[in-house]
């Protein structure tokens, strides 16, 4: 049976009696201090996940480690991070699986880098290209504080994207920045035939200015958008109803497939409209 107690250097979530988060990590003689009482490091190792602690205040506090999400939204950030709803979507919707090899543009606060790490596994490869120094130094940070060490199959790039020079012999690339379109051509010569782009992108006018871009290329399948909206729901008794807070808009995302090298796209049949498309035959 795998040992699945705290161990010092471990992160752990605590949550008190009202719902509120607290994380830390376990050092050996350390303490953690609240408004009513602490907790010693020392009495917390060894114990399994789902332990009651108690402080000498007597406020009680439940344990686990921390999941994705919960380190995703705590970690240290350096731009807006993507929220686990949109990075669940993301590797749903660009097929991000064990093995395939991956680009990835804008890197941020590392939350993307984070997500495609654990999706594609040591068999997988990965490239982030961040033009920020300072945003690349956080992600670094990030990255290794989860994982522990740099993952040898990740690599960091700091610089344009737009600038990198690749061979057709990647199957994803992933894009989270302010002007995806310019990013078209270099992401047409990285991708196999057949490898999907994807864009994240917060407004509608970032959304229709890269969707133009894909359709303008005729390197790319007929783009598909999307967002994704969640909501909870409060339950106590027979008070069931959906919660005040939502997590609604966050960003969209747009994804198509890398056609193969001279060979055009299969024009889709769209109904006249007063927009840029002519009527089709």
């Amino acid at each position: 049976m795998v040992d699945r107690t705290f161990q010092y250097g471990d992160r752990v979530q605590f949550t008190d009696p009202k719902g509120k988060l607290y994380s830390i990590t376990l050092v050996a003689g350390g303490e953690w201090h609240t408004h009513k009482g602490w907790l010693k490091h020392d009495e917390i190792v060894g114990k399994p996940e789902g332990s009651i602690f108690v402080t000498n205040g007597d406020l009680k506090f439940q344990a686990f480690r921390p999941l994705f999400a919960d380190y995703v939204l705590s970690m240290p950030r350096g731009a807006t991070i993507i929220y686990p709803k949109d990075l669940a979507m993301i590797l749903g919707v660009a097929d991000i699986k064990p093995g395939v090899r991956v680009l990835e543009s804008g890197v941020g606060s590392g939350a993307l880098t984070l997500a495609l790490l654990r999706a594609i596994g040591e068999s997988g490869s990965l490239q982030s290209v961040e033009i920020r120094d300072d945003f690349a130094q956080i992600s670094k940070s990030n990255v290794i504080n989860y994982f522990g060490t740099q993952p040898k199959n990740w690599e960091l790039v700091v610089g344009a994207f737009q600038e990198q020079r690749y061979e057709a012999n990647w199957d994803r690339v992933v894009l989270d920045m302010l002007a995806p379109w310019d990013c078209v051509q270099t992401a047409a010569d990285a991708l196999v035939p057949g490898g999907v782009i994807l864009a994240y992108v917060a407004t509608t006018t970032q959304l229709s200015k890269f969707a133009e871009a894909l359709k303008d290329s005729d390197l790319f399948t007929e783009p598909e958008s999307t967002e994704s909206i969640v909501r909870g729901w409060h339950h106590e008794g027979l008070a069931v109803r959906p919660q005040h807070r939502m997590i609604g808009h966050t960003g969209f995302l747009t994804v198509a497939r890398r056609m193969a090298p001279g060979v055009s796209v299969l024009q889709r049949r769209r109904r006249p409209s007063k927009g840029s498309y002519g009527v089709l035959e």
